[in-house]
């Protein structure tokens, strides 16, 4: 049993199209081969109207991604494991 109605990108073909969507190049669907994948909220949307989700849509086959846009301000600092023998 799956989910019929929706249509997700493959891993890896997600993965592909949301770094070349972080660096902010253009990419055709890497399903089909449209040219153009939709972005909502738009890249020159306000940025107090975006919420942080992106979701990466093709119009031509209805595939779509999903991901959590990083602050540009925002590093990813991982914390170092605590040690027991302190």
């Amino acid at each position: 049993m799956g989910r019929r109605a929706i249509k997700e990108y493959r891993a890896p073909e997600a993965l592909t199209l949301i770094t070349a969507d972080r660096d902010g190049h253009a990419m055709p669907c890497p399903s089909c081969g449209h040219p153009v994948v939709d972005r909502t909220p738009a890249r020159d949307a306000p940025a107090h109207l975006h919420s942080g989700r992106v979701t990466l849509h093709c119009a031509k086959c209805g595939r779509s991604a999903a991901y959590v846009e990083r602050a540009l301000d925002q590093t990813y600092r991982p914390e170092a494991p605590s040690s027991p023998h302190r």
